[in-house]
């Protein structure tokens, strides 16, 4: 049975001020990272002895990004760090608001075992933490934001919409408003790159193994550069892509990283059931999207390759080639209301193909969600209306939890349709639920 937790007026209040503090300024950065606004002072030092930030830059420049030629198979691992200057902030100095954060490079685990790199940004909050115990570490599984390197959220920090006249490319990194909300009500905030998104190599777009992993590490090393104890509260918090990661870390949590005292979990949106989303999502403004859950399969199963080399035509092989390097709203204005169909030479969506085809269908089911049971309390969200990633499939893993004895609680939100396609649907409650997501997080934190 569904539970609803009342509006509180502090998320609002918490909302407001990161939705103003990121619209000042425009708060973009154009080509090289030059900042439209007024030119920043030189940063200091990075703590690690790799690159510090360019003048300017939206991230770390230099070599940052490309990992040390051993990878240590220790998951969590802090490979180096770099301080960062968020939105609004004056390089060098500590304790402004929201928080100091740094770009962080930690070890990670690809679903074959071996040792990769991930990056991500640890912020650690200004406010205090006025709750019970210490202060909890929340970290921030990203929605959909692309598949290109110049996407990673990490790299769209100091300006939260970059623009790369290279590609040309357009990365947003529309999460920091929920990082800063959390910033101010005192959570040390951990956002993931994710796996191959900033660092060599493809990014593994909603492969669950992965997508679990880069967020469990993530926590890991939050914990350790943080000097947090392994005992303080973690939880995880994510929204469509992000609602898979952190599904995933949620029932991965208890054999992957049992060590870690997870208290709670906020799961929106989840692509629970990939074949059953990139039937949902076909046609739609962010239709290309589709593209990105390809390629990663393919990089991790290439046995597929073949088969999805023989089915697309000429279109779809270049729309593949092109979404690996694009951020998802160049995706969306390149390949937006496009019907997969168009991408086949038989004519038949690459749903039917899947559906078709038992080795490419038995790695899309690897992706399923709700077979291992949470260690801990789950919130999951969902639009009855949602236009990319269907009701039906997100109600599934809550039926599978439940049945294992988890602790699940279920927030239908009943947004009506509106311009069905345009993704209004899988936006709005995105921010419709954010406010009772907030309270169930407090209930469980506080």
């Amino acid at each position: 049975m569904s539970k609803l937790y009342s509006p509180d007026v502090r998320l609002k209040t918490h909302m407001a001020t990161a939705v103003a503090a990121l619209t000042a300024l425009g708060g973009i950065s154009v080509g090289g990272g030059i900042a439209a606004a007024a030119p920043l002072p030189t940063p200091p030092q990075p703590i690690a002895p790799h690159p510090a930030l360019a003048l300017g830059s939206s991230s770390p420049g230099g070599d940052f990004y490309t990992p040390p030629a051993v990878v240590p198979r220790t998951p969590g691992a802090v490979l180096k760090s770099v301080s960062t200057p968020l939105l609004l902030q004056i390089p060098g100095l500590t304790g402004q608001w929201p928080g100091d954060a740094k770009t962080v490079m930690y070890s990670s685990t690809l679903q074959d075992g071996a040792p990769t790199a991930v990056t991500g940004t640890l912020i650690e909050p200004s406010a205090a933490w006025t709750g019970r115990g210490e202060r909890p570490t929340i970290v921030l599984a990203p929605g959909t934001i692309g598949q290109g390197d110049q996407c990673a959220p990490s790299k769209l920090m100091t300006f939260p919409a970059s623009v790369d006249l290279s590609k040309p490319s357009l990365g947003v990194n529309y999460e920091a408003v929920f990082a800063y909300a959390l910033l101010q009500s005192g959570y040390r905030v951990m956002m993931t790159d994710y796996i191959g998104l900033g660092t060599p190599g493809i990014h593994t777009y909603v492969n669950r193994v992965e997508e679990g992993h880069a967020v469990l590490d993530a926590a890991r090393a939050a914990i350790t550069l943080s000097g947090a104890k392994a005992s303080d509260p973690v939880g995880f918090w994510g929204y469509s892509q992000g609602g898979g990661a952190a599904a995933s870390a949620a029932e991965m949590a208890a054999t992957y990283a049992p060590e870690l005292h997870v208290k709670g979990t906020y799961a929106g949106a989840p692509p629970a059931d990939l074949a059953k989303t990139v039937s949902g999502i076909d046609g739609t403004f962010i239709a290309g999207a589709i593209g990105y859950a390809i390629n990663g399969l393919e990089a991790r199963y290439p046995q597929i390759a073949p088969i999805i080399d023989r089915e697309v035509n000429a279109r779809g092989r270049a729309a593949l080639k092109t979404v690996s390097t694009q951020c998802i709203v160049d995706t969306a204005l390149t390949f937006g209301f496009q019907h997969t169909q168009s991408w086949t030479r038989s004519g038949t969506s690459l749903a039917a193909i899947i559906a078709a085809n038992p080795e490419i269908k038995r790695v899309v089911d690897e992706q399923r969600i709700g077979r291992l049971k949470p260690n801990a309390p789950v919130l999951v969200t969902t639009g009855v209306n949602d236009d990319v990633v269907p009701h039906g499939q997100v109600l599934q893993p809550v039926k599978d939890w439940r049945a294992q004895g988890a602790d699940v609680t279920l927030i239908n939100d009943q947004t009506p349709p509106i311009f069905p396609g345009l993704v209004v649907n899988h936006v709005l409650p995105d921010l419709f639920t954010s406010i009772p997501a907030w309270n169930w997080l407090n209930a469980h934190f506080r």
